[in-house]
């Protein structure tokens, strides 16, 4: 490692640490049960830095590149072999497509009410346009439950309540987004710090000295961009996927790629500057 560089990554590595020590302190998890995981995620790096070695070679070399005994090492990853794939998120796709494709949208371009049933543009279509393995009105039940949608019996037909997919009182789901999001995020970030393949876009603005009142302006102001760049770049993802699939050369006909793409603001309030202590004049002697 370079000179200087191991004060600088000591302190990078600190700064992530402290936010999730105090996520881990408010939600009750251990220092064991993280440090379990940490123990874990060292041993899945290390794995995957040699895939040529014999397994009994691998695991000595990963037990020294990571500190963890050889023992643990194994454990670890015997542990690691037997976790399942994430599974898709159905609400969140059928959100996404509600509020981006034109079809769904007024011509202010907000998400539509929709009829419960019918052809396109119905909620039952929407709903079948994002999955057939699962039943549209278990995919209504789940959209209510969290707080997304509101289906008025009345006229049976079905709004969005939310502008943005937070689920409202489901922790579990707004922690998965936490460590879906953050975990690209930093990767991306350690991507470009290692020099390895392509270079991820990751850029931020950084402003201070601003009122309560600026910030709330500014808040607006990030929404309406991001639901502009939704609007606009899921479809055409959408088609991307599409044309890849009709070519052979999508996910569906073997390995493809993945992607995300995101946008987040954070305020804290800054403490003025300590003024300097003013020096008193010394008496003449």
């Amino acid at each position: 490692m370079p000179p200087g560089e191991h004060p600088a990554l000591l302190d990078a590595v600190r700064q992530l640490l402290r936010p999730l020590a105090r996520l881990a302190v408010a939600r009750g998890l251990t220092h064991a049960t993280v440090d379990e995981m940490l123990r874990a995620a060292f041993v899945e790096e290390a794995f995957a830095a040699y895939p040529q070695l014999l397994e009994h070679r691998r695991v000595s070399r990963i037990s020294a590149a990571t500190g963890i005994n050889r023992r643990e090492v194994t454990r670890l990853v015997e542990a690691r072999q037997r976790e399942a794939a994430p599974a898709r998120s159905y609400p969140s796709e059928v959100f996404a497509r509600w509020t981006t494709h034109s079809e769904y949208l007024d011509q202010d371009g907000h998400p539509r009410a929709l009829p419960r049933l019918g052809a396109a543009p119905s909620f039952e279509a929407l709903a079948q346009s994002v999955t057939r393995d699962m039943h549209p009105r278990s995919l209504l039940e789940e959209l209510l439950r969290l707080g997304l949608a509101e289906h008025d019996a009345a006229t049976d037909t079905v709004a969005l309540e939310r502008a943005a997919f937070v689920p409202k009182g489901d922790e579990a789901r707004m922690v998965g987004f936490m460590g879906a999001n953050l975990g690209d995020h930093f990767n991306a970030a350690v991507d470009n710090v290692l020099a390895v393949g392509a270079e991820h876009f990751e850029q931020a603005l950084y402003a201070d000295g601003l009122s309560d009142a600026s910030l709330a302006q500014l808040r607006r102001l990030v929404t309406q961009h991001w639901q502009a760049i939704t609007q606009d770049l899921v479809p055409r993802i959408e088609k991307m996927i599409a044309d890849d699939d009709a070519a052979g050369i999508g996910s569906t006909a073997g390995p493809g790629n993945r992607t995300r793409v995101g946008l987040f603001s954070y305020q804290t309030a800054v403490q003025p500057p300590v003024p300097p202590a003013k020096q008193g004049k010394e008496d003449a002697p």
